[in-house]
């Protein structure tokens, strides 16, 4: 008997029991923890499926950079650690219906066409091509660098409101 299906559905719960308390915790800090150990239970999955590259992706780029910064964000911006409104929107029931409808429509699309085959063996050859067309001028290089740029200009304003300083009120 292969443990692995047992091992997916013991990560699977308790990444989906993470993401459930990062949108429902009511301290900051709390609900960027909880965002880590999603994300890693992400990771996890990913290597389950034999996606090293995805997986060591989700890692350093997702836990060891992006949930990281967020967690420096909130902690050096001396601001109020816990929410004390109202942890509810009045209209939650209409988000509710919206994802049930989305979760009935994929779910009876993905059973009609099936799981789509996965392909076997070595993948280096798709994470070769990708890293080529990242770099290529003819394909992703400009679209890449937009973003790596907008990212730099994100991270300058992000510090410029959070010094303290000329501020208006």
């Amino acid at each position: 008997m292969n443990a692995t299906p047992i091992i997916f559905l013991v990560v699977a719960a308790l990444t989906l029991v993470a993401a459930f308390l990062v949108v429902t915790v009511r301290n900051l800090i709390h609900a960027a923890l909880w965002l880590v150990a999603t994300l890693f239970g992400v990771a996890v999955i990913f290597v389950l499926l034999d996606a090293g590259f995805m997986a060591t992706v989700q890692l350093v780029l997702y836990i060891g950079a992006i949930a990281i910064l967020i967690v420096f964000a909130v902690m050096l911006t001396r601001r109020v650690m816990q929410d004390v409104g109202p942890q509810r929107n009045s209209n939650w029931w209409l988000g509710a219906i919206v994802a049930a409808v989305f979760f009935v429509a994929i779910s009876s699309l993905l059973w009609r066409t099936g799981w789509p085959a996965l392909p076997g063996g070595d993948v280096g050859d798709t994470v070769l091509a990708l890293g080529r067309s990242l770099v290529n001028p003819d394909q992703y290089v400009i679209p890449f660098e937009v973003a790596s740029v907008l990212l730099i200009i994100a991270l300058i304003g992000s510090i410029a409101v959070a010094l303290p300083g000329k501020q208006s009120e």
